[in-house]
């Protein structure tokens, strides 16, 4: 039976929000409506501990338009998850009474295993039949700031590992200068290789038959590939992108000004003083780990909070 749901991903970046029918004895998931807005609430979190107060109140006000379309479209059940900034930030207290208040339930504050696997499952679930994509499949989620990594197959996660490397959190932490220095890119390049080690440790890597890449650094790295003239869901979905050619563009990207990532045409603005150090993270991924292209999906952490709604038990990536 299908089921309208409401589910929304409040990461380090951005909020989006996904309202959709779900038909889990079908196997299929139809938007309703489908957004996004660069908020980050993630903003400073690595030095300061807190969400800062602006940054709480752009979160709010994305999340209250929200709440607008949910009822407008009458969802049935609601489910919102919270990543990386709230799991890190001495304040989450203050941002799950603001959410209840706003939206009506409580935000769920996700682990790097519970984020992994729902990454997974919102990434995976219509691989198969027509899409040509062997498994085990190692789904990459690059967020604001962190990175998760899940391996896996026919609705089962094998292993998943999350690392604390993101794409605000790299340029916070490195990439200062505009553009960033050599010194700067060799110390995030660092950070990055060490977190992408201690992900290694936990997952094998050498197991997957298809890297498949998640959220906005990815896609962005993708549509610049494609020579996109605007950005297209359907042009980047299971578009694939050699890893020679994510190098090339993450080393252009490092040498450009702001003003020059700006003016790329798939680029959102909310990405453009971030993007240089998401692309460098799947740069080095592809890299250290010996994968040949991404798979770009635009199915991701937001169809698998979905999921664990209508067939919790799908979703659970079990």
């Amino acid at each position: 039976m299908t089921r309208r749901v409401a589910a929304i991903d409040c990461g380090t970046n951005s909020i989006r929000l996904l309202v959709a029918d779900v038909d889990p004895e079908r196997g299929t998931l139809a938007d309703a409506d489908r957004r996004m807005e660069i908020v980050r609430l993630g903003q400073g979190v690595d030095t300061s501990g807190r969400l800062a107060p602006e940054a709480l109140d752009r979160t709010m006000n994305a999340l209250s338009d929200y709440a607008a379309v949910i009822t407008r479209l009458g969802a049935g059940a609601v489910r919102m998850v919270a990543t990386s900034a709230t799991r890190d930030a001495a304040n989450a207290g203050e941002f799950v009474r603001r959410v209840m208040a706003v939206l009506g339930t409580a935000p769920e504050v996700l682990s790097g295993d519970e984020e992994a696997r729902l990454s997974f499952t919102g990434a995976t679930a219509e691989l198969g039949g027509e899409l040509p994509a062997e498994s085990p499949y190692l789904v990459v989620d690059i967020g604001g700031g962190s990175t998760e990594f899940v391996l896996g197959a026919s609705g089962t996660v094998t292993a998943a590992a999350s690392v604390d490397i993101g794409c605000v959190r790299m340029t916070e932490r490195h990439l200062r200068s505009d553009p960033p220095s050599p010194e700067q890119v060799a110390a995030a390049t660092a950070d990055i290789d060490a977190a992408v080690g201690r992900a290694a440790d936990q997952v094998d890597a050498g197991q997957a038959r298809t890297l498949i890449g998640l959220a906005g650094s990815v896609t962005t790295v993708a549509g610049i590939a494609l020579s996109l003239p605007a950005y297209d869901p359907a042009r980047l979905h299971h578009a694939r992108v050699p890893a020679a050619e994510v190098h090339a563009i993450t080393m252009r990207l490092l040498s450009l000004t702001r003003a020059e990532r700006a003016r790329i045409p798939v680029m959102h603005p909310g990405r453009v003083d971030v993007i240089g150090a998401g692309a460098l993270i799947l740069d080095r991924i592809m890299s250290l780990l010996g994968l040949p292209e991404v798979l770009v999906s635009e199915h991701d952490i937001l169809d698998g909070i979905a999921w664990s709604i209508a067939a919790p038990q799908t979703a659970s990536g079990r």
